[in-house]
């Protein structure tokens, strides 16, 4: 009975000391079970949030283009893209150059600044105009710049907008420095104020060059109907603001599809508060004849 009784004995220490191993163990079991568990989950959720782009990556990567015409192209581009507004349409184009190639813009272009002027309507002059816009800037076409830069954008413009290289005008560069703005107008000429147009501007792509401190935004005032009926005096910075950041950018539509002017695509150019802004503007007309 002495044996058996010290043989419980033993065999209860033996419990006392395995127990808190055991323990460790199913902790841990636990633990990495969790751990797996918020992993799987996590993906799955990742899965579906970026759904999209992995098909539209995947479809890229397997070639699967279609049989083009004589002046197609034979790949799939993806360009991506945010409708900021439908009134007027405005879409951002997040990181459409890079910044070697902005910086290639600007250093073709620092050297020919001057002035930017403005195309006067009927009975105005520029002195009466004197402060609309305080940019100084140059038009550059891609055949003067042996680097490419120029090219590449307007081409990869054209795949963004469908709208034709050849209906493009040069590239406008423009560079405001503190305090400079250009107050709220149309890119579009209304015959009624600036005489018959033997082309009209249908389309604006804004390429910023540089990330602005404070200020520079480009606004539209207008956007969705708003502010039309409080006597707004065209120089007030309101309305729909997009900040530049370099390498981005910017298309907004100054007419309709058929053909009249859209009011809400009053836009302007908020005063720089600190820092430098640098732009590059392509406007697009309706047809290959300039103004």
């Amino acid at each position: 009975m002495k044996y058996k009784g010290k043989r419980v004995l033993l065999g209860i220490d033996a419990a006392k000391k395995l127990r808190l191993p055991i323990v460790f163990f199913l902790c841990l079991c636990f633990f990495l079970a969790g751990l797996f568990g918020s992993i799987i989950i996590s993906q799955d959720a990742n899965r579906g949030k970026f759904r999209h782009k992995l098909v539209e990556e995947s479809r890229i990567e397997e070639g699967d283009a279609l049989l083009h015409g004589e002046s197609g192209e034979g790949f799939i581009a993806s360009i991506p893209f945010q409708v900021l507004s439908w009134r007027p349409r405005a879409v951002y184009y997040p990181n459409f150059a890079t910044d070697e190639q902005c910086q290639n813009v600007i250093k073709i272009t620092k050297t020919k600044l001057r002035p930017s002027s403005l195309a006067l309507r009927k009975g105005e002059t520029a002195e009466s105009t004197k402060g609309i816009r305080t940019s100084s800037g140059a038009f550059v076409s891609a055949w003067e710049d042996n680097t490419g830069t120029l090219e590449f954008i307007e081409r990869k413009i054209a795949r963004a907008t469908m709208l034709p290289r050849s209906h493009g005008e040069a590239f406008n560069v423009l560079r405001y420095e503190i305090g400079q703005r250009y107050v709220s107008h149309y890119d579009s000429f209304n015959p009624a104020e600036y005489g018959p147009q033997h082309s009209q501007r249908i389309a604006s792509f804004l390429l910023y060059l540089s990330d602005v401190e404070e200020g520079g935004e480009t606004m539209f005032p207008f956007e969705n109907g708003s502010n039309m009926d409080i006597g707004y005096d065209y120089e007030g910075c309101i309305g729909l603001k997009v900040k530049p950041r370099r390498g981005d950018g910017l298309l907004f539509y100054s007419l309709f599809p058929n053909g009249t002017i859209d009011q809400t695509s009053l836009h302007g150019s908020c005063a720089v508060v600190k820092g430098e802004k640098w732009v590059a503007t392509k406007w697009i007309r309706d047809n290959t004849k300039m103004q």
